[in-house]
C-alpha cells in the first residue's frame, strides 16, 4: 500500500472519480449550457469557458461538444491525462487556481468543491478573495462565474461519516471527518482498481476549508458580481453542507 498525504488525486482514484462519480460535472455542465443558451451568439464578446479543477474533463467535453472553447486547469496529472484523451479539442494546463492565469472568457466554472482543497498550500487567509477578483476581471460583461462549495455542516449527523462504493474493477472506501471548530473536512479514501487477477490498493488524505455561504456571497458581491444559491446543478440535488453559486458580472 502506498500512503500519499494530501494528494492531488492520483492515476487510480482519478481513473475512480471519473468512472463513478462524474454526475456532479454532467449536471453542472448541463445547468451552465443552460444559462449561457440565453445569450444571443452574436452578442458574445468570448466563447472560452476556463474550467478551474477540471477534473477528467466531463464539463469540458459537453461544453465543447456545445461550440464553446474550453481552457481547463487541474493539479492531478491523472485528471489532466483523462481530459486531454476525453476532449482533444479543449486545452489543459497543470496549473493550480490560485496562480492559474485566467483569459478574457465568457464563463469560469469550478465544480466538485475546488475551492475548498487544501493541495495548494497557497488556499490561505483572503487568496480566494484574490480569485474571485481575478475571476471577475477576466469576464466580459454579463458573464457567468458557476462553482459549488462545501460548507460547515457537510457531514451529517455526528462529525464522522464512512461510505463504500463500487463499480466494474474498482472500489472505494472513505470517511469523513469533521472539525467544526477549525471548520476544515479530512477525507481518507482508500481505492481498489483490478490489475489484471490482482487488485491494487491505495490511500490518499484530503484535507478542505470549509465555508459559510454567507461568507461566500459577501466576498464575491464585494468585488462586483451579483450572486444567487442553487440548492443543485439540473437534475442533482446537493446534499446538507453543499452549496453552487451562480455570480454574473453585470452586463455594460
Amino acid at each position: 500500500m502506498r500512503h500519499v498525504a494530501a494528494s492531488p488525486y492520483g492515476d487510480d482514484l482519478a481513473f475512480i472519480h471519473d468512472a463513478g462519480f462524474g454526475h456532479v460535472a454532467q449536471n453542472a455542465a448541463a445547468e451552465l449550457l443552460k444559462r449561457l443558451s440565453k445569450y444571443p451568439k452574436k452578442s458574445l464578446a468570448s466563447r472560452c469557458v476556463v474550467d478551474l479543477g477540471c477534473g477528467s474533463g466531463i464539463l469540458a467535453h459537453a461544453v465543447s461538444a456545445a461550440s464553446y472553447n474550453v481552457l481547463g486547469f487541474d493539479l492531478s496529472d491523472g485528471m489532466l491525462a483523462l481530459a486531454a484523451r476525453r476532449v482533444p479539442k479543449a486545452e489543459f494546463r497543470r496549473e493550480s487556481f490560485i496562480s492559474a492565469d485566467i483569459p478574457a472568457c465568457l464563463a469560469v466554472t469550478a465544480i466538485g468543491e475546488v475551492f475548498n482543497y487544501l493541495f495548494d498550500r497557497r488556499n490561505r487567509g483572503q487568496r480566494l478573495s484574490a480569485v474571485f477578483g481575478r475571476v471577475y476581471e477576466a469576464l466580459c460583461p454579463g458573464g457567468l462565474f458557476l462553482f459549488d462549495m462545501a460548507e460547515p455542516g457537510r457531514v451529517r449527523g455526528m462529525n464522522s461519516q464512512r461510505g463504500y462504493s463500487e463499480g466494474p474493477g474498482w472500489a472505494c472506501l472513505y470517511t469523513a471527518e469533521e472539525d467544526r471548530r477549525r471548520r476544515t473536512l479530512t477525507r481518507t479514501i482508500t481505492t481498489f482498481r483490478s490489475m489484471g487477477a490482482n487488485y491494487r490498493r491505495q490511500r490518499e488524505v484530503h484535507r478542505l476549508r470549509l465555508f459559510p455561504r454567507a461568507e461566500v456571497v459577501r466576498d464575491l458581491r464585494s468585488v462586483g458580481f451579483s450572486v444567487q444559491t442553487l440548492g443543485g446543478y439540473a437534475r442533482f440535488r446537493f446534499p446538507p453542507g453543499w452549496v453552487a453559486f451562480l455570480a454574473r458580472k453585470p452586463p455594460p
